[in-house]
């Protein structure tokens, strides 16, 4: 790898719960966000310290839907009641809160973007969302989020009270090479929030997790909205944690739901050992390089 792997560094918390607040989304935003803290707030008391929202929670999932709830994260406050929500819960709670995704406006443009908090309530980082979902399966799924949606510019890797994350969203979970470089810049965890939809969802949403986990011997957690059958864009639910092996730690169907699951990073430890991928591979003949880097 150029530049060389980074090894994870120690985590605050080695051992912790986490929660995956599936969360039915509807038009009402001021309810989406009330209904996102009240689950946040039960998946606390419940013990979590990382807390996941899903893709596109305070939104409809359209495109024309996301011009009309986009918000000015930097500009905070008023401008983004979203992340400010997030901001205060997550310090109330002294919890870490991987805030799903919204639409965020900025100089003009629109990305889907998630925010990650801290436990004293500080946004840690922003993630736009890398790989725009344009898709065309004739008869089954069209989209086409470039229409109205501008691609991030850089991945996203956060160290925080629960240990070094790597964010993707969505459709970036489908690009193996992001979350190499997230294992390779030293991530315990991968975290994508996201939607994938009816056609594609039963074939690759757990697949994929399962693949970016066994391939980097690290965590995925992933979290969706809950399925509405009478929405135009329907989700496949299934949020999931999945270990250091590629086994199923947690998940759900499509209703809404708080997976409540226990993150030991003494598995990743334990599961490159087992398996010493990162002395193993050829060097000689391939290498993965981190351009920002």
């Amino acid at each position: 790898r150029v530049p060389p792997a980074i090894p994870p560094p120690i985590s605050p918390l080695s051992k912790y719960k986490i929660a995956l607040c599936q969360l039915s989304v509807t038009s009402d935003k001021e309810r989406n966000i009330a209904h996102a803290r009240k689950a946040i707030e039960e998946a606390a008391e419940k013990g979590a310290k990382l807390i996941l929202l899903p893709e596109i929670w305070n939104s409809p999932y359209s495109n024309d839907s996301f011009p009309v709830y986009a918000e000015d994260i930097d500009a905070g406050g008023e401008e983004s009641p979203s992340s400010l929500m997030l901001s205060e819960v997550a310090r109330s709670k002294k919890v870490t809160i991987v805030g799903g995704s919204i639409p965020e406006r900025s100089g003009g443009r629109l990305y889907n973007t998630c925010c990650v908090f801290g436990s004293d309530g500080e946004l840690k980082a922003k993630h736009r969302k890398i790989h725009l979902f344009d898709i065309d399966i004739p008869g089954q799924i069209t989209f086409k989020e470039s229409e109205t949606l501008t691609a991030g510019e850089s991945p996203t890797i956060v160290d925080t009270d629960v240990g070094r994350l790597g964010i993707g969203i969505c459709y970036d979970i489908r690009f193996q090479e992001l979350a190499m470089l997230y294992a390779a810049r030293g991530a315990h965890l991968l975290c994508y929030p996201g939607a994938f939809n009816m056609t594609t969802g039963p074939l690759h949403w757990e697949l994929l997790q399962r693949a970016r986990a066994a391939d980097n011997q690290l965590f995925v957690a992933t979290c969706a909205p809950a399925r509405d059958v009478n929405g135009s864009y329907v989700a496949w639910g299934h949020s999931t944690v999945v270990g250091a092996f590629g086994e199923i730690i947690a998940t759900t169907e499509h209703d809404e739901a708080i997976v409540i699951a226990d993150i030991d990073y003494s598995q990743l430890d334990l599961r490159r050992a087992n398996l010493p991928l990162g002395k193993q591979r050829r060097g000689d003949l391939y290498q993965l390089v981190d351009v920002q880097r």
